[in-house]
């Protein structure tokens, strides 16, 4: 047999949202034994086999799938089984009910130092690509934004000018005007070290200059009228979540990225970002290495993350990754990042098209319906499917989901890795 329902490790974080109200907690209720409390953030559902929240065989919680794995490596293929020795990717659900921390995830070269050297800070030596698909309105920080935002919001916000210095604003400016979109290397490398420099400036400025001038900033704008969204009313949200944190001034410098359900961001190595709030399936390879520097009471590795970031800028559009039609399909969707280790599937049942044969992929799969009922089909055997239901599926194993006749619509994404499926 190659198909498992899976029983699924729930990670309770501070920044979760509260009992019920989390997709995490809904989720979980799929296996009977889950009973949310009320009182209780639930921010991550992990399905895969990383040994911080490894997932269980529903029917068998005493057996592991990474040991049906290890003793079944055909489910991933030889090739992969050779290359990862172990699934390569880790899939989860997110609950975001406060902002996660200002974050980049290392390389792979930077991921092995940085597991030698600080083996109890970092513990693997992967590297940690991810991509987050919404599946609730999902907010989030992600990449340098246009220059000239940047510039803009220094003339603006008077506090973000005299935290970095008069100089270091002057010269950020003087650098960049007139060549935010220059295509010429030379003046995108000129751009980049007067950024690096700038949010160094920021980064590094001492905690009470910081905490003073968050103060001056969100006093002033509390007097004033601002909207729901807008850089104002975000300045004063994460002030409210993390008094006095550098990461507040991350707001004028990073992309605020607002996806609804069904888009997604990709996170490659070394890009500065922070879920701020909403739920979405995540999909990334099996690490769990973050380098900190802001809205977090953890470990802040500001050097290394200084030292890491690629420093590239553009817009919150050109952040977001948008499906594409798979493979001749009314109904399913493709996802696909520029790595190796996974894509993920989107696919959607409605009245119009309610069954989608999904055939077999060259590579081990994990598959989680987000809303809706219906049926997997695989050979003779049929499973029900709700929201939260979670199943491992084998490499090259064909199976057909179906809507029930009660339901009107069924979504369910499918993480994979296929070494050709690029």
């Amino acid at each position: 047999m190659s198909v498992y329902r899976l029983k699924c490790a729930v990670q309770s974080y501070a920044w979760g949202k509260i009992g019920i109200k989390s997709k995490v907690a809904q989720f979980a209720q799929d296996v009977e034994d889950f009973r949310a409390e009320s009182d209780k953030p639930y921010a991550e559902l992990w399905m895969g086999t990383h040994p911080n929240g490894p997932s269980v065989l529903a029917e068998q919680p005493t057996t592991y799938l990474k040991d049906i794995i290890k003793s079944n490596p055909e489910v991933l293929t030889s090739e992969i089984a050779k290359l990862y020795d172990d699934l390569p990717f880790l899939f989860k659900v997110l609950s975001v009910n406060k902002a996660l921390s200002i974050q980049a995830h290392p390389n792979k070269k930077l991921g092995k130092e940085l597991f030698e050297k600080f083996p109890k800070i970092y513990k693997d030596p992967n590297h940690k690509p991810e991509m987050a698909i919404a599946i609730t309105r999902f907010e989030a920080l992600c990449g340098f934004r246009p220059l000239g935002e940047i510039v803009a919001f220094l003339s603006e916000y008077p506090e973000f000018r005299e935290l970095v210095g008069n100089e270091i604003s002057s010269h950020f400016t003087q650098t960049v005007t007139g060549k935010e979109n220059s295509n010429d290397e030379e003046k995108i490398l000129s751009n980049k070290n007067a950024l690096r420099k700038l949010f160094a400036a920021v980064m590094t400025a001492d905690a009470n200059e910081v905490t003073s001038q968050v103060e001056r900033l969100v006093l002033r704008l509390r007097s004033s009228d601002f909207s729901m969204g807008s850089v104002q009313e975000l300045l004063v949200r994460l002030n409210d979540q993390f008094p006095g944190d550098v990461g507040i001034f991350c707001v004028l410098m990073l992309n605020h990225v607002i996806l609804e359900p069904g888009q997604a961001i990709f996170l490659g190595a070394n890009e500065p970002h922070a879920y701020l709030s909403g739920d979405c399936v995540e999909c990334m390879a099996a690490s769990d290495n973050v380098v900190r520097a802001g809205l977090t009471p953890k470990f802040k590795d500001v050097t290394v993350l200084l030292d890491m970031l690629t420093y590239r800028y553009g817009s919150a559009e050109s952040q977001i990754l948008n499906p594409i039609p798979y493979d001749n399909s009314k109904s399913s969707f493709l996802y696909n990042p520029p790595i190796e280790e996974f894509a993920v599937l989107l696919t959607r049942l409605d009245e119009q098209n309610k069954k989608e044969m999904c055939e077999g992929i060259a590579g081990p799969s994990i598959i989680i319906v987000t809303e809706g009922k219906g049926n997997l089909l695989v050979n003779d055997r049929s499973e029900r499917l709700g929201p939260g239901s979670v199943f491992f599926v084998g490499a090259n194993v064909s199976y057909v989901v179906e809507l029930t006749e009660d339901c009107e619509g069924l979504d369910l994404y499918r993480a994979f890795c296929s070494l050709n499926q690029g």
